[in-house]
C-alpha cells in the first residue's frame, strides 16, 4: 500500500474515533449509528450488551438520558491498516458525566471520571472511499455509577 494512502486511511479512521464521542457528547447520540456499516456492531462484553445493525445502534444510542451531560477524552489512538479496505484501532477513553443536568451553562463541580477504558475497533472502506466502523468493542477496567446533579451540588 502506498504510504500516502496508508496515512489517509489512518487519519480517516482516527476521525471516526473522535467523531463518535463528539456526537455522543455534543450532538445527537443516535447519529453515531451513521458512523457504522449497515451491519456494524457494538459490544460491551462485561455488560453482555451486543448491538448489531445500524437501526439497532441508532435506537441504543438514542436511548441515552436526555438530562445527561458528558465529556469523553480520547487518547492513544493507534490505527493499523491491514489492507486498502480494512483497518483496526485501539483507543483509550476517559468519561466524565452526570445525570440530572438542567442545561444551564454553569460549570458542574468536577469529580473523578466515571469510566476509564479502551475501544477495539475494526473499520471497512466502502467502494466510494468512505471509511466506517464495522465493529466496536468496549473494555471497561475502571467504572462506577453515574452521579446525579442533586448529589454533587
Amino acid at each position: 500500500m502506498d504510504p500516502l494512502d496508508r496515512l489517509l486511511a489512518e487519519r480517516a479512521c482516527e476521525r471516526l474515533v473522535i467523531d463518535f464521542v463528539r456526537r455522543l457528547d455534543l450532538g445527537e447520540p443516535g447519529s453515531v449509528a451513521e458512523l457504522f456499516t449497515e451491519d456494524g456492531s457494538w459490544q460491551w462484553p462485561a455488560g453482555d450488551r451486543p448491538v448489531k445493525g445500524r437501526d439497532a445502534l441508532r435506537r441504543y444510542f438514542a436511548a441515552r438520558p436526555a438530562d445527561r451531560l458528558s465529556r469523553r477524552l480520547m487518547s492513544n489512538i493507534l490505527v493499523t491498516v491491514g489492507s486498502p479496505d480494512t483497518a483496526t484501532a485501539t483507543s483509550y477513553f476517559t468519561t466524565y458525566r452526570v445525570d440530572g443536568h438542567d442545561g444551564r451553562t454553569d460549570p458542574v463541580p468536577s469529580g473523578p471520571p466515571v469510566q476509564v477504558g479502551h475501544y477495539e475497533d475494526s473499520f471497512h472502506r466502502r467502494p466510494d472511499g468512505t471509511w466506517l466502523l464495522a465493529a466496536r468493542v468496549l473494555h471497561l477496567p475502571f467504572g462506577g455509577p453515574t452521579p446525579r446533579m442533586s448529589s454533587i451540588t
